[in-house]
C-alpha cells in the first residue's frame, strides 16, 4: 500500500456556485479529517446569496484538514478541504501566494551639481565658486535677463541672496513699474511671484491691499464622550443578515426604489374555481400531482399573458430599450427559513395543466427543503405569490428585480355575495398586481388583471380562450 505524503495533498476550492457569486457560507460539513472520500461525494452544504447548495468533491482521497468551521464565509477560490490524493502532485493552499526572489536593491544615481539657469555641470567633482569668480560669457539677453544674471554673479561673489544685492533693480515689465509708480509702490518691497523673480501686476495689486484683520481662532468645542450602544441580552437576539435574506433584502430594496410601482386590486367570486379543484383531484390524468388553487390561478394568469403578451416583458435602463419575452419563465414566491426566495418554472406557458402541476409540486417542495439550486431562481418573467396561505386578503407585491408585473393571491373566504341576483354565499377572494409603470401603462395591466379574473369566475375559459 503506498503511503500518502504531504506531496500528494489537494486543495478542494470554494466553487462559483451561481452566476457572478462572490462568497458563500458553510452550512454543514458531513465529513472530517480521516474520512475517505470518493469522486462526486458530496463534502459539505453551503448558502450562497441564492440559495443552499451542497458541493461535491471531484476526486477519490482522505480528508486531511477542514480548512474552515461551519457558519464561516468564504471568497469564492479559496481552499476549503485538503484531501490526500495517491499519486497527485500537491497544490499549494489557496491562501499562500509565492514570495517574489528578492532583488538587488538599486543604488541612487549619483547626484550631479545642477546651476540654476545654467544647466547641468560637465564636470563631477563640486568646486566652491571663488570670489569674483565671472560668469561664462552668453549669447546678448534682454535687460531683465542681464539684470538676473548680475544678481546671480553678485551671490556667487558672496554679496548674498540676489535679491537682496545692493543696486539690484527689481524685474517688472515697463508696464508693471508705471502700474507701481502710479500706486505709490516701491518694486524693492514687492514679492515678486512672476518666473525668474519676474514682478506681476497682481503682486503690485497685493502690496497695496489691506493687510486682513487678525481672525481670532473659534473656540473649538470638545467633543462630546462616545456613547457605547448597550442592549439587553437577556430580552434581546440579534440575528445576523447574511446570505438569501441578505441577497433578498438588497433585491427589494433595488426594485421598490428603481422601477415606479402600481398596484391594482379586483375581488372576484372564485367559487366555480374551486369546485374545478376538486374535480381534478378525482381525475386519473392528475393522480399523484400537486391540485390547489394556486395551480388554476398559475394557469389563468399565462393564459392572460398569452392574451396580453407585452406584459411579459422586462426593462434595460442601460440600452434604454424594453424586452419582450417570448417564453414565460413562472415565478412562484416561496417562505423558506433562510428567506424569501423566487425559483421559477422554466417554459411554464409550453406545459399542459399535468405538466405544470407537476413542476408546481417539485419547486415547491424543493425550496421547502432548502434545495432549490441558483438555477432555479435566475431568468424568472414574471411571478405569482399566494399571501393567502397566511389567512391575508391580499397585498401590495414588490417586483421581482428584473420584472415587469407580480401576482399576489389572496386568501379564499366564504362571503356574501350577489349570484344571480341574490345574495349568496360564495368563495371570494381578492388579487393584486403590480406592475412597472414604465413599460405596463394602466391599460395593459388591466387587462392582464381583468383575464385573470375572468378564468377564475367562469374556469371553462380555460378552454375557450386556449
Amino acid at each position: 500500500m503506498t503511503t500518502m505524503t504531504e506531496a500528494s495533498v489537494r486543495e478542494f476550492k470554494m466553487p462559483d456556485v451561481g452566476e457572478g457569486l462572490t462568497e458563500a457560507e458553510i452550512l454543514k460539513w458531513y465529513v472530517q479529517p480521516g474520512d475517505t472520500v470518493t469522486d462526486g461525494q458530496v463534502v459539505c452544504e453551503v448558502e450562497t446569496a441564492k440559495a443552499a447548495v451542497e458541493l461535491p468533491i471531484p476526486y477519490d482521497g482522505v480528508v486531511r484538514e477542514l480548512r474552515f468551521p461551519e457558519g464561516t464565509t468564504v471568497a469564492v477560490g479559496m481552499s476549503i478541504i485538503a484531501v490526500a490524493v495517491e499519486g497527485a502532485a500537491a497544490e499549494a493552499p489557496a491562501e499562500q501566494k509565492a514570495e517574489p526572489e528578492p532583488q538587488e536593491e538599486a543604488k541612487p544615481a549619483a547626484r550631479t551639481p545642477v546651476l540654476v539657469g545654467y544647466g547641468v555641470s560637465t564636470s563631477s567633482t563640486k568646486r566652491r565658486p571663488r570670489k569674483g569668480a565671472e560668469i561664462p560669457a552668453q549669447e546678448p539677453a534682454t535687460a531683465p535677463v542681464q539684470e538676473y544674471r548680475a544678481a546671480v554673479q553678485a551671490e556667487l561673489n558672496g554679496h548674498g541672496p540676489a535679491a537682496t544685492v545692493e543696486g539690484s533693480r527689481p524685474l517688472a515689465k515697463p508696464p508693471v513699474r508705471k502700474l507701481a509708480k502710479d500706486l505709490g509702490v516701491d518694486l524693492a518691497t514687492v514679492t515678486p511671484s512672476g518666473p525668474d523673480g519676474v514682478i506681476t501686476r497682481e503682486d503690485v495689486h497685493a502690496a497695496v491691499a489691506p493687510a486682513p484683520a487678525p481672525v481670532a481662532a473659534p473656540q473649538v468645542q470638545p467633543a462630546p464622550p462616545a456613547v457605547t450602544p448597550t442592549y439587553d441580552t437577556a430580552r434581546e437576539t440579534r440575528i445576523p443578515v447574511k446570505g438569501v435574506r441578505k441577497a433578498t433584502a438588497a433585491a427589494m430594496v433595488g426594485s421598490a426604489f428603481t422601477a415606479p410601482h402600481v398596484t391594482e386590486f379586483v375581488t372576484v367570486d372564485v367559487t366555480r374555481t374551486m369546485k374545478l379543484v376538486e374535480e381534478l383531484k378525482q381525475d386519473k390524468e392528475m393522480a399523484g400531482l400537486r391540485v390547489n388553487p394556486l395551480l388554476l390561478i398559475a394557469k389563468a394568469l399565462l393564459v392572460a399573458i398569452r392574451r396580453n403578451p407585452d406584459i411579459n416583458a422586462s426593462w434595460d435602463e442601460a440600452a434604454q430599450e424594453i424586452v419582450l419575452k417570448h417564453y414565460v419563465n413562472l415565478g412562484i414566491a416561496a417562505a423558506t427559513p433562510r428567506g424569501l426566495i423566487v425559483p421559477n418554472i422554466k417554459d411554464a406557458d409550453a406545459k399542459t395543466l399535468p405538466q405544470l402541476a407537476a413542476s408546481l409540486g417539485e419547486l415547491v417542495s424543493t425550496a421547502r427543503d432548502g434545495k432549490t439550486s441558483p438555477a432555479a431562481m435566475q431568468g424568472g418573467t414574471i411571478t405569482i405569490t399566494n399571501v393567502g396561505v397566511f389567512g391575508i386578503d391580499t397585498g401590495t407585491p414588490i417586483l421581482n428585480p428584473g420584472e415587469s408585473a407580480i401576482l399576489a393571491m389572496g386568501a379564499i373566504k366564504l362571503q356574501p355575495w350577489v349570484h344571480k341576483g341574490k345574495v349568496k354565499p360564495r368563495q371570494v377572494t381578492t388579487l393584486a398586481l403590480s406592475f412597472d409603470h414604465r413599460l405596463v401603462d394602466g391599460e395593459l395591466g388591466s387587462k392582464v388583471l381583468a383575464d385573470v379574473a375572468a378564468i377564475l369566475e367562469q374556469p371553462k375559459r380555460l378552454i375557450t380562450w386556449t
